[in-house]
């Protein structure tokens, strides 16, 4: 069962800072329970573990059985919260070299314009059976849309119009865009992208559920686990409830001047959490001048490179630690007649203890050097804990950015970039913004 520690916090925020914080976390909390709050019609994300289409989901599980029947690589084309999740998921699940070890390999590719990236999976389709989920509401967004077209064509090429057929997944809007247009009439399966979900809110939907169960994870732990956090939150507005906890924290340390928020996890296989935590809240919160700046470091490793700034630098960081009390490895040191290292005196101590002192070695060294800094505890590294981790930083990035003051599910300034793009590019119906940005040159 996940804990939310903010014991390490004493001396850093006092029970006076908590009460006066306390009714506006609550009404933010009642906003997203009741529906209440800007952005409430993308609030979907919010019963995703309890109302889930059955039907669809079986569907998922048997479009993942012939995934792994038919091939031996599945290419996730999407960009942003279309693979983010899926691979964080998997990364944490299976660690960073999953696609080394045996069963269906993933690659996630359509998230840049690279073409080396591009050459580069082409490349590896060769060695084995290939097949395709798209993931993308509408269809013509550039990144995945322009990876779509390569891998399609190398579809067809490879395997012929027929069978292609057979090998691309859509996952996209329920009626409309280009993609659903393209699946009805070349007959791809499809699986719906809700409506009412946004992208980096989308990991439990197919636009997930469907690689994780592709690729062997246990997606229904991963639901339960999420549901079982959706339960234990859902209808508490109190600092009790842990995701309140987490925001109101988050709220106390912008509004006593920090500035940035350091996620960190001791365990290499958390890197792609990391990027799928700093999309969730950076994309959420940044907006009208407002907001956390959302960073991550893996210990030990950044110990040994940003740890110096952690401990020394401006005092403008606090720090979040998500921990796993348990492991699967019992991987232990063993002896060495002639202690060549120096390392006998951790003889018989599991690697996964020695990490956790680690972690509470950099926890008392960050606290005292100023830091301040709180504890996400998972039980174990599971389907299941993962599943309730998820849905925890999910409500706690709603409930934060309603007490900011800002709608925690829009982004319209990830639109500037794409309309200069567009223009720039020559896209039919930008020609007046093209003007303007190179009169600005």
């Amino acid at each position: 069962m996940l804990r939310y520690d903010v014991g390490l916090l004493d001396g850093f925020l006092t029970k006076g800072e908590f009460d006066s914080v306390k009714e506006e976390i609550a009404a933010a909390s009642a906003m997203l329970r009741e529906g209440s709050g800007r952005g409430n019609d993308y609030i979907g994300w919010r019963d995703l573990p309890a109302v889930f289409d059955k039907e669809e989901y079986q569907r998922i599980k048997d479009a993942a059985e012939r995934i792994r029947e038919q091939s031996g690589i599945l290419l996730v084309i999407g960009i942003g919260g279309s693979y983010l999740g899926a691979r964080a998921v998997l990364e944490l699940l299976r660690g960073e070299l999953h696609n080394e070890k045996t069963g269906l390999k993933v690659y996630f590719t359509g998230n840049s314009l690279s073409p080396d990236d591009i050459e580069d999976i082409l490349a590896i389709c060769d060695t084995a059976d290939v097949s395709v989920n798209v993931i993308s509401k509408s269809g013509t967004t550039t990144e995945p849309a322009v990876a779509f077209r390569i891998f399609r064509d190398y579809l067809i090429r490879r395997y012929g119009e027929e069978e292609s057929r057979k090998r691309i997944y859509a996952t996209t809007d329920r009626t409309g865009g280009t993609l659903r247009k393209l699946s009805e009439e070349h007959g791809y399966e499809t699986f719906v992208i809700p409506g009412d979900v946004g992208g980096r809110f989308s990991v439990l939907s197919p636009v997930g559920l469907l690689p994780l169960a592709a690729a062997g994870i246990d997606t229904d732990a991963l639901l339960e686990g999420a549901e079982e956090m959706r339960r234990l939150t859902a209808e508490d507005d109190s600092l009790a409830n842990p995701s309140n906890r987490y925001a109101a924290v988050r709220n106390l340390m912008l509004r006593t001047g920090k500035s940035v928020e350091i996620l960190s996890c001791f365990e290499p296989r958390f890197r792609m959490m990391g990027e799928w935590y700093k999309q969730l809240f950076g994309e959420s919160e940044g907006k009208e001048h407002k907001g956390l700046f959302p960073s991550t470091c893996v210990f030990t490793a950044d110990l040994h490179s940003m740890g110096q700034y952690c401990q020394d630098g401006s005092r403008i960081i606090f720090e979040t630690l998500v921990r796993f009390s348990k492991v699967d490895s019992e991987m232990t040191v063993h002896h060495e007649e002639d202690d060549f290292d120096g390392l006998n005196y951790l003889e018989g101590k599991s690697i996964h203890e020695i990490n956790n002192t680690a972690a509470d070695a950099t926890l008392s060294a960050h606290t005292d050097g100023g830091v301040p800094c709180s504890v996400i505890e998972c039980s174990r590294l599971d389907e299941f804990n993962v599943g309730e981790l998820i849905y925890f930083f999910e409500r706690a990035c709603a409930v934060s950015g309603y007490t900011l003051g800002v709608n925690p599910f829009d982004q319209k300034g990830v639109e500037a970039y794409k309309r200069n793009m567009f223009a720039l590019l020559d896209k039919p119906g930008y020609e007046e913004d093209k003007k303007r940005l190179l009169k600005d040159k």
